[in-house]
């Protein structure tokens, strides 16, 4: 008899504690030792045992220039700055750190530099400002600035000598966070007209890329950590916020909230396992710090692991909890389309998109072809022929393309991709457009569809890798449904609209199951103008599409009998490509009045569940 270890790759366990996602997770603050002097609007550097506190304001129009250090458990006044300010950046070590612009009575494009004992007066900044933030890991010799009042873009990066202007920001802001190097650095958050911004954008030395947003816009923040592993914490709006949020390099994940709600205070630390926050603003300036610590001992969360909580008393599994799935931002694409089609095996790190109608003219058709690596798209080689309203299939090296409209005809044009590029096969057996298809490059279903004015199709056929085959018909004609399915022998349709009535949104869901289709249960949204799915026939995932009346946000979930609404999209959007699985999708693309470049990332997370014995 194989034991569990065979099956799963690990033991039963007997635990203290549920297993965590990873070791920020299981990360609590706990006070540290106090500020000599109240303060705010001040900035930080360095780590949760050595950091430097800089600057800032003790009262309304009270700047000051004071620097404390801190060494782990108490704080000691050192070398004032010269010009005292309140609202600056910050970055290096507690003795080798720099400090740029901020606020005198004006803002100001000071620079000054720290060497442990005294600040010296170096090069300006070309743009004066206040309210920005810099690469707190950065150094004397080697870091950038961003952001600032009113809504600034501009970056600045220091060689040690000069500031020179690099490129912006994506989105101007203010009263942001700041971590990393000035090759590696975060920018989250801040402020931008008309109000609080929870965007997150990466800086590889060169550019800025937007990635996944925070889960809550605010402003005036403190942060610490590097552009893979940070930390964001205590900020405004009424009522202040105790919110922490740590970064992974790719997600913002909620951990343990601060003791105390506060903003504008300074942040320190080495990443999203150690921080350290000092003063800030409540009903008055503080000394108060906390110190950030995630345990160094902990248990990672294995999917499928069952282990014995022996502080509960209780057996208990690790598993994917769909219905808490929420959806975060993705990539945006370089091609903004709808209709399009994509890899709908494909996976969250690796799919591709392919033809669609682009904001260009009247029915623009493209054919580009983009990949995703889960965070960004890169556009790769085109289709063949240019269309949209097709269906797709497959994954990110091996797809399938097929039907479709030109702009001109509906075709049967079959196309498949190698990874590199596409090459024409065999045409389906009826040329159509606003079909579904769900499968693999080499076993794949193709059904329904349109050819205006008048003819809705029934019609479904099947894909070997070589050559269509006409099967059993759908009950019903239909087109632009959704589809979920993993080959030719098993998969359902949903949605569309048929033939009956004008119009005819449908709710309708059938199965396929290798010879005959049957009918299941509706969706509790009737919708159509959408393209894909995720998942498979027993767990699949649909969402967006339209309504008949307006574009839909609705995410729904498939049992394998019934249909459960699950939460919303960010955006309400139809004519969108759905890929990935019913734990980790991709919506990409769409139509919301005009064609989008947004990506949304489906996430359902890890749980710990009690097992229960009847």
């Amino acid at each position: 008899m194989a034991n569990y270890k065979d099956i799963k790759g690990f033991h039963v366990q007997s635990l203290s504690s549920d297993p965590v996602a990873a070791q920020f997770v299981g990360g609590s603050w706990a006070s540290g030792g106090d500020l000599n002097v109240a303060k705010g609007n001040t900035t930080g550097c360095g780590i949760q045992t050595a950091a430097l506190c800089i600057a800032g304001q003790t009262a309304p129009g009270a700047k000051v220039a004071t620097t404390e250090s801190y060494n782990g458990s108490s704080f000691t006044e050192v070398g004032d700055l010269t010009t005292a300010r309140s609202l600056l950046a910050g970055a290096g070590t507690s003795t080798a750190s720099i400090a740029a612009g901020g606020d005198t009575t004006t803002a100001v494009a000071n620079a000054e530099t720290y060497n442990g004992t005294a600040w010296t007066e170096t090069g300006d900044l070309n743009t004066a400002r206040k309210q920005l933030a810099g690469s707190s890991k950065g150094s004397t010799t080697a870091t950038i600035v961003f952001g600032g009042t009113p809504d600034i873009a501009k970056t600045e990066s220091w060689n040690g000598t000069s500031w020179t202007e690099v490129n912006d920001l994506n989105t101007g802001r203010s009263s942001l966070a700041g971590t990393g190097t000035k090759t590696a650095a975060l920018a989250a958050l801040g402020a931008s007209s008309p109000g609080n911004l929870a965007n997150t954008e990466s800086w590889n030395g060169t550019s800025w890329t937007e990635v996944n947003n925070a889960n809550q816009a605010r402003e005036y923040g403190s942060s610490n950590g590097t552009q893979t592993s940070a930390l964001v914490y205590g900020f405004q709006p009424s009522p202040l916020l105790a919110l922490t949020e740590a970064w992974d390099g790719t997600n913002w994940t909620e951990v343990s909230d601060l003791g105390t709600g506060r903003y504008a205070g300074a942040g320190a630390g080495a990443g999203n396992d150690s921080g350290l926050q000092m003063g800030g603003y409540t009903t008055a300036f503080v000394v108060t710090t906390e110190e950030w610590t995630a345990p160094s001992t902990f248990s990672k969360t294995n999917q499928g692991q069952v282990y014995f909580n022996s502080t509960s008393d209780a057996f208990k599994v690790t598993e994917t909890n769909i219905p808490g799935g929420t959806w975060g931002s993705g990539g945006n694409l370089n091609t903004a389309r709808w209709n399009a089609s994509g890899s709908t095996r494909g996976s969250q790190t690796s799919s591709i998109i392919f033809g669609g109608n682009q904001p260009v003219g009247p029915n623009a058709i493209t054919a580009k072809t983009e990949k995703y690596n889960g965070s960004s798209w890169t556009e790769v080689n085109d289709l063949n022929t240019g269309r949209g309203v097709m269906g797709g299939g497959g994954t990110a090296t091996a797809a399938i393309c097929v039907g479709g409209y030109t702009g001109t005809a509906r075709v049967g044009n079959t196309e498949t991709w190698n990874g590199t590029s596409w090459t024409e096969v065999n045409d389906l057996n009826q040329a159509r457009s606003g079909l579904e298809s769900f499968g693999i490059q080499t076993s794949a279903l193709a059904t329904g569809g349109n050819l205006p004015p008048s003819t809705v199709y029934s019609l479904a056929e099947t894909w070997d890798g070589t050559s269509w085959t006409e099967v059993g018909d759908l009950n019903e004609g239909r087109y632009q449904m959704a589809a979920v399915g993993s080959s030719s022998t098993e998969g359902l349709v949903t949605g569309g609209e048929s033939s009956l009535g004008t119009p005819a949104i449908r709710a309708y869901t059938e199965k396929w199951n290798g010879s005959s289709w049957t009918e299941t249960g509706d969706l509790n949204t009737a919708r159509y103008s959408w393209s894909g799915g995720a998942g498979e026939v027993t767990l699949g995932l649909v969402f967006g599409g339209y309504t008949g009346t307006a574009a839909a946000a609705n995410t729904e979930l498939f049992n394998g009998t019934s249909w459960t609404e699950l939460n919303d999209l960010a955006e309400a959007v139809y004519d969108n490509a759905q890929m990935g699985s019913a734990s980790a999708a991709l919506k990409v693309g769409g139509n919301d009045g005009s064609g989008v470049t947004t990506t949304e990332e489906w996430t359902g997370p890890l749980v710990n569940k009690t097992i229960t014995v009847s």
